[in-house]
């Protein structure tokens, strides 16, 4: 089985990037030859995507024009979320209301490219075999940025978080509408559904052994644009 539905998270503000991103929208800011939303959109389209929801808020505009001339070779959407933020978990919900069956997620802020593919053709054969939503984590040791604390740890596939938590979550995850079943409110976060999936010890994970960059401060942009990416 294939998984052909995508979406990305393309909302926020960006206020850790200022003031690169009063005047660009952070999915747009460039790393080597490519912005980092159409990393998330190439690295989508490759593994035969064929359709993908954006949802947009700040400086929406620019997005939606960067989306229309580039033509990407797949159906693009755009949620909108015009009037307020609806969190990580609102905001992936509200753009895929009509995605009838699994979908990628994924947070443009990671430096993605093209190594990431087997990565996540092993986390879709993982979601088949288990039927149980998944997420592309990485160890604390391959990241770039040595701030992170962590948000999970990973043992036998299973994911878990403690006091301490050896595993960044990538930003790549695959879902289905099943996980927001029960979910009455507009705006949350996607930890919500996480902490219930932990509590019965259903949420499973793939460990990425690709050295992580992510774009969280301005300081780390500078960093990571004095390595003189290119792909």
């Amino acid at each position: 089985m294939k998984i052909k539905h995508g979406m990305i998270l393309a909302a926020g503000l960006g206020k850790r990037m200022y003031p690169i991103t009063l005047k660009t929208p952070k999915p747009l800011i460039q790393i080597g030859k490519k912005n980092l939303l159409e990393r998330a959109i190439d690295l989508l389209i490759n593994h035969g995507i064929e359709e993908i929801a954006i949802n947009v808020h700040h400086l929406s505009d620019q997005i939606k024009d960067f989306i229309y001339n580039k033509k990407f070779k797949a159906k693009i959407t755009i949620s909108e979320e015009q009037d307020q933020l609806l969190d990580t978990g609102g905001g992936i919900l509200h753009a895929t209301r009509n995605f009838q069956k699994p979908f990628i997620a994924i947070n443009p802020d990671t430096l993605w490219n093209n190594d990431y593919c087997s990565e996540l053709k092993d986390l879709e054969d993982l979601y088949f075999r288990e039927k149980k939503i998944c997420l592309l984590l990485v160890s604390k040791n391959l990241s770039f940025d040595s701030s992170f604390k962590g948000d999970f740890n990973l043992d036998n596939g299973l994911v878990s978080r403690g006091n301490k938590n050896e595993f960044i979550f990538t930003g790549l995850q695959i879902l289905d509408q099943s996980v927001f079943s029960n979910v009455k409110d507009k705006i949350f976060s996607m930890n919500k559904i996480w902490d219930y999936l932990i509590e019965n010890k259903s949420l499973v994970g793939n460990e990425s052994k690709q050295r992580f960059y992510h774009l969280n401060t301005k300081e780390m942009y500078n960093k990571i644009s004095n390595l003189k990416i290119t792909d």
